[in-house]
């Protein structure tokens, strides 16, 4: 088999390496994606009561988008006959400033452009750019661990889901995970340039120093209130808090913890689930302190999502258009991961803008060699 005719290599299927899957399988080319989770979705994970992975769930990473400001983002959504809803924001807002002074209220105001949910969670476009590809060309529990430059072929090493060290070889490899990691966790042989090394461990990986508490209720009593779910609290823990109900009406709130991955991590999960829910009830009353579940999800724990430069949040990452490899690796690699969108890198809307660039360039790559055979072949005859 000659490296024109492997499969392109994709490694990562969160977002955007199923995206570059979904458009080069459209095109016709051939794919082998390699995710290192037992499930695909990367950082999207929408879960039920029990914090696992649900077609009808919860957001646990991202939950927003905005179609008007992200018009590609939504492109695909209809594109794959996926359902939205508005998020949830009728009502008042509760602000907490100081410990000392009781949580106060005010009037909400309404977004120009409202922020939209998918019907069954975001998972739902995980699920439906996946129905679309070969399952034979996906292996999950595949984790890169190192890429050998050999002539016009890279060797791409991973440990499989039972252990054993394997590789597959191809002409092209689509790095679809945040820069950081990348540089983290596989070897490459040549080195990739220092100048591009040092961008990848600078670049912020989106969510990796984050932390969501979700805590599920069996109606959502605060909007009987007359308050809309919405909370800022400069008291904590919880910094940001926002209604989490689905679309099939089950109720939830959901916050965005305001203390470090190291704060986190000294506190101790049953800790922060005891505060969080004192302070939900002082919030919206005592209905919240007793939830029927709740759940957290701390990703800078997560070592397939974060290094130990996201234990402490570090800003959000630049859309930047300078080219992500240099020399030597720079006609076999694509980095693909939503850091390295040009629009909105690190949400969804960046994690398809890179996912569309990838896939252009290989398709530019892999298709114009063959092109000029056959022209220079019809000369000849």
């Amino acid at each position: 088999m000659s490296s024109s005719d492997r499969p392109v290599l994709i490694v990562g299927g969160g977002l955007a390496g199923l995206t570059v899957a979904h458009l080069i399988h459209r095109a016709g080319l051939d794919f082998r994606l390699l995710e290192a989770r037992a499930r695909l979705g990367g950082r999207i994970l929408s879960v039920d009561a029990s914090g696992q992975a649900s077609r009808d769930g919860f957001d646990l990473g991202p939950s927003w988008y905005w179609p008007d400001m992200q018009p590609r983002f939504g492109h695909l959504v209809d594109d794959l006959g996926l359902a939205s809803f508005a998020q949830q924001n009728d009502g008042d807002v509760v602000v907490h400033r100081f410990s000392r002074e009781a949580p106060q209220r005010f009037r909400g105001m309404g977004q120009a452009s409202p922020s939209m949910r998918l019907v069954g969670g975001t998972a739902s476009i995980v699920s439906a750019l996946a129905a679309g590809l070969p399952q034979r060309s996906i292996e999950l529990g595949a984790r890169a661990t190192g890429a050998r430059l050999d002539g016009d072929e890279v060797e791409l090493s991973f440990i499989d889901a039972g252990g054993a060290e394997r590789s597959y070889r191809s002409s092209q490899i689509v790095f679809a995970l945040p820069p950081r990691l990348l540089e983290a966790t596989v070897a490459f042989t040549p080195r990739i340039d220092e100048n591009s090394a040092r961008r990848w461990r600078d670049t912020p990986t989106w969510m990796a120093p984050h932390a969501k508490f979700l805590a599920l209720y069996d109606r959502p009593f605060w909007l009987e209130k007359g308050l809309s779910g919405t909370a800022q609290s400069m008291v904590g823990p919880l910094a940001e808090i926002h209604d989490a109900t689905t679309f099939s009406r089950k109720a939830a709130l959901f916050g965005f913890l305001g203390l470090s991955g190291e704060q986190r991590a000294a506190l101790g999960e049953d800790a922060i689930v005891a505060s969080s829910i004192r302070q939900l009830a002082l919030l919206f009353g005592s209905e919240a302190a007793e939830p029927r579940a709740t759940v957290v999800k701390d990703w800078a724990a997560d070592p397939l999502t974060a290094t130990s430069g996201d234990r402490i949040a570090a800003g959000h990452p630049v859309a930047d258009r300078r080219p992500w490899v240099g020399d030597g690796w720079r006609d076999r690699i694509i980095l693909a991961g939503s850091e390295t969108g040009s629009r909105e890198p690190g949400y969804l809307a960046g994690a398809v803008d890179a996912a569309e660039g990838a896939a252009a360039s290989l398709l530019a790559r892999l298709r114009a060699p063959r092109v000029a055979s056959r022209s220079s072949s019809g000369g000849n005859s």
